[in-house]
């Protein structure tokens, strides 16, 4: 009798992606399959508006991307620290009888409900955002080399493989400058086609400014393990050989002056290269100049 008083209901909860410097990985969601944000309180009488639903926040390593399962379409993509995007948005609260009152319905007995959620199957893929990405056989000195200039702790073992994730480490050079260089999972040939760790690895390398490739001294063929490597990087994007590229010959401690000439005559002419060893700390501050360079001159 004393007119309308409805209140509108609460919005539902969000899912949000926020982008976290402290992650590396996205190892932390393996089992986290369901997400679910909690529902819009319904209005109440004297007016008085529902509250809205939690919103669910998943925080993600920067360099993350968002794809629709079904279609595949990028939904968004996570690049700063701190950066929020509303991956799905709650479904609007509906609206209270107060708002259909009319001078000729004073007193309307009907509200509007609120949407519905919404629901479907998504994916978060990971492309590592480092400046020097590690481009190598398994084996072939990346985790070493990656210890050795950073404070990075990767895994190192005499076995293939040994890499199973991305691992970043910031590499400290002149005047208080620094760059970050990845260690990424070894390539072996046919990776393009998802051999090995495929696309898994392949894909990290779409975002590294310079591609450091690594090629061990004991090599049977430096120019044909170099053709391999560049072959799979081509059949998986063709636009990865557009990069600037180095090449470093690993262990190189076992090689003497003649043997250094050998191999520097297989290598191809185009590609700056640069003797050096991780465990006898050989080249490796000529090595720093040289990635600092080709940054510099990427930028």
């Amino acid at each position: 009798m004393a007119g309308p008083d409805g209140g509108d209901g609460g919005r539902g909860g969000h899912i949000i992606l926020r982008g976290s410097s402290q992650l590396w990985t996205l190892l932390h969601l393996r089992y986290y399959k369901n997400v679910l944000a909690e529902d819009g309180e319904g209005g109440s009488k004297n007016n008085c508006t529902g509250r809205d639903g939690k919103d669910v926040i998943i925080e993600v390593p920067l360099g993350t991307i968002a794809r629709d399962e079904e279609t595949g379409e990028v939904e968004a993509e996570v690049l700063e620290d701190g950066q929020e995007v509303v991956w799905m948005r709650g479904g609007r609260g509906g609206l209270g009888n107060t708002n259909f009152a009319t001078p000729t319905n004073q007193a309307p007995d009907y509200a509007q409900p609120g949407e519905l959620g919404i629901e479907g199957w998504k994916l978060l893929e990971l492309k590592i955002l480092a400046d020097v990405g590690l481009v190598g056989f398994p084996n072939a000195g990346k985790s070493t080399l990656l210890s050795v200039v950073s404070a990075a702790k990767p895994k190192i073992a005499n076995y293939a493989f040994t890499t199973l994730k991305p691992q970043l480490g910031m590499v400290a050079y002149r005047d208080n400058k620094s760059f970050c260089m990845a260690d990424l999972p070894g390539i072996i040939e046919g990776a393009s086609e998802g051999k090995g760790l495929g696309h898994r690895f392949l894909r990290h390398i779409e975002r590294n400014s310079v591609l450091l490739f690594l090629i061990p001294a004991d090599s049977d063929d430096h120019r044909k393990e170099f053709n391999i490597l560049l072959n799979e990087l081509e059949q998986y994007n063709p636009e990865l050989l557009n990069k600037q590229m180095l090449i470093a010959i690993s262990k190189s401690d076992m090689l003497d002056d003649e043997l250094k000439e050998e191999i520097e005559k297989t290598l191809p002419p185009d590609v700056p290269h640069l003797f050096i060893s991780s465990a006898a700390m050989q080249g490796i501050t000529q090595l720093k100049d040289m990635l600092w360079q080709a940054l510099t001159a990427e930028a």
